[in-house]
């Protein structure tokens, strides 16, 4: 039996081998990883003058150029343009990807957890091709002048690009295989970076070909006084718009919205399905009212999950969009699930449930995944909408208990509990006056809260703990002192996490971070805490890392609050959801 196994992962090996040298060969026309000043003049200097207006702003330049060669000739091409054949040449290189990504998961057919991989490949960069593609359409329906106005949704995109694109890489096990994919997206991940950096100097390039643009504020600066006018009219958790319509709603909020507002101090809308386990409902299970979703939507679908236990494993899919789902309490109506590693799922699959359609809206359930600790990774819920919400929900678990993976997320009022890297994933999330409970871990393991997947330095990831309180279970209590809690440790390369205006309990690690492994990462993360109490809270004995800071500006702060940060001054009053957009004290 060992030795058919041996030789079935050799021949695979063989097979890896050779896949390698044949992406390494192809990559070459792109890969330019030793980059510095002299070989990026050289580079530039070879192309027309056009191209390397646009280019001088990328990290990756001969891939830059290289992408846009066939424009060289075309002494008329706009900055819009080049962005646009950019991007172009992204999605290929991503489409080129999954069928790479296919070629190798075949080697491994024999290995059920690599096919799976495989199989979650496929899937996660069919996702990145659509942020490339809603790119390219909102680029394309722009004007000169608004392309930099766009910014902030550009760059929501493109951000989920490089989380699909790692997901994909780590969710490959052995290590000959995941370098194997990585080689293999190289092209698309370096062709990404170089779109995110055209759009974040989107202004310069403008200015480059000489097109007046008008005057435009800085982004983070008219974020951050946003946030302090807010700040200046705070006096509780619900903030008041200025300049509104309708009753007092802001007029670009939607009659449905408007709806479910006036139903969110007082009770619940009207659902447009019941669910519930003793046939009370008009369905039985939460996956026959979602299948009961209506074509071409306009609004919200609302369904309420009476009280229960529910033993399914469900998804929210990409086109089920604008869901607002509510139960009875998140201790009384529960999705449950056991699916972990050790069981042979992947972290992806292992979810208990999955929101991947925008605008997604939970209330007063419970998500949990009992696999328990000797399961290692087995998430409770997965979230990848953009522009979701959660507020008075449970999500319990052990190890991954919430993995945030992309886009714009808000939790508010929740409980989240687990063991190692229990919140995580690459999105840009805020959790607010939530309660964090670390559990007691198997033997030898250690608590570590957060684990933030940051790949890209201009990437708009990262996760906010605000306004919280971390405290252990009861049954970790008597031991607290003696098995180590950290509050995170960075996952990627540019991980970034910050924790503020929270209560830190006792049992909090002095150094309060630990490294992922060895120096990694050390240097380019970006972990900090503000105005954070309890016994906890001594910054005294702090990690002494590159990337750690204890911020004591106020200024600095607010640019982790749910104005610049989310962009939640522009949806979450939709939601119905209580919360503060600007710092708390």
């Amino acid at each position: 039996m060992k030795g058919g196994k041996i030789f079935a992962f050799g021949i695979s090996i063989i097979l890896v081998v050779g896949v390698v040298i044949a992406i390494i060969a192809s990559n070459n026309r792109t890969q330019d990883s030793s980059d510095n000043d002299e070989k990026d003049d050289k580079v530039l200097s070879t192309t027309s003058k056009s191209i390397a207006s646009v280019c001088s702003q990328t990290d990756f330049k001969k891939s830059c150029v290289n992408s846009l060669s066939s424009m060289a000739n075309n002494q008329s091409a706009t900055p819009k343009e080049f962005l646009l054949k950019a991007i172009e040449v992204a999605i290929q290189e991503v489409r080129i990807g999954i069928d790479r990504s296919t070629y190798i998961g075949k080697a491994e057919a024999h290995d059920p957890l690599q096919k799976m991989a495989t199989d979650d490949c496929k899937e996660l960069l069919e996702y990145a091709i659509d942020e490339l593609q809603a790119s390219f359409s909102s680029v394309g329906d722009s004007s000169l002048h608004t392309i930099a106005e766009r910014e902030t949704e550009l760059k929501n995109w493109l951000s989920a690009v490089f989380s699909y694109q790692q997901t994909c890489i780590d969710g490959f096990t052995q290590p000959e295989i995941q370098k194997t994919i990585s080689t293999s997206l190289l092209n698309a991940t370096q062709l990404t970076d170089n779109v995110l950096a055209m759009v974040d100097a989107m202004t310069e390039i403008l200015s480059k070909f000489n097109i007046p643009i008008g005057k435009k504020t800085d982004n983070k600066s008219a974020e951050t006084a946003a946030s302090r006018r807010l700040l200046e009219n705070e006096d509780n958790d619900e903030q008041q718009a200025s300049n509104t319509k309708s009753g007092g709603y802001p007029a670009w909020l939607s009659a449905s919205d408007r709806k479910l507002l006036a139903f969110s101090n007082n009770g619940n809308p009207a659902p447009n399905a019941v669910v519930a386990k003793d046939g009370s409902g008009q369905f039985n299970t939460i996956a026959a009212a979602l299948a009961a979703y209506p074509k071409n939507l306009k609004g919200r679908y609302t369904i309420y999950v009476k009280a229960g236990i529910y033993d399914e494993y469900i998804t929210v899919t990409k086109d089920q969009v604008n869901i607002f789902m509510y139960g009875d309490g998140p201790r009384k109506t529960i999705i449950t699930g056991h699916k972990s590693a050790l069981a042979g799922v992947s972290t992806y699959q292992s979810a208990s449930f999955s929101a991947i359609g925008n605008g997604f809206i939970g209330k007063s359930m419970g998500f949990q995944n009992t696999a328990g600790p000797e399961g290692h990774q087995a998430v409770a819920l997965r979230v990848q909408s953009d522009m979701s919400a959660f507020y008075n929900c449970r999500m319990d678990g052990y190890q991954d208990t919430l993995y945030v993976q992309t886009h714009r997320q808000f939790y508010r009022n929740c409980v989240v509990s687990g063991t190692v890297d229990f919140i995580f994933g690459d999105s840009s999330a805020i959790l607010q006056n939530c309660l964090i409970i670390a559990r007691k871990p198997m033997e030898k393991q250690q608590n570590t809260v957060t684990a933030q997947g940051r790949t890209n330095i201009r990437a708009t990831t990262g996760l906010v703990i605000q306004n919280c309180r971390i405290v252990p279970e009861q049954l970790l209590e008597p031991l607290r002192f003696k098995i180590p809690t950290f509050l995170g440790r960075p996952w990627k390369m540019y991980a970034r996490t910050v924790v503020m205006e929270s209560t830190l309990a006792d049992f909090i690690q002095p150094a309060v971070w630990m490294p992922w492994d060895g120096n990694f990462a050390l240097d380019t993360c970006v972990y900090a805490e503000y105005a954070n109490r309890g016994p906890g809270a001594n910054t005294n004995n702090r990690v002494k890392w590159k990337g750690f800071k204890v911020i004591t500006d106020r200024n600095e702060a607010l640019q982790y609050t749910t104005t610049p940060f989310i962009q939640g001054n522009q949806w979450l009053q939709s939601t119905g959801a209580p919360h503060f957009l600007g710092l708390k004290n």
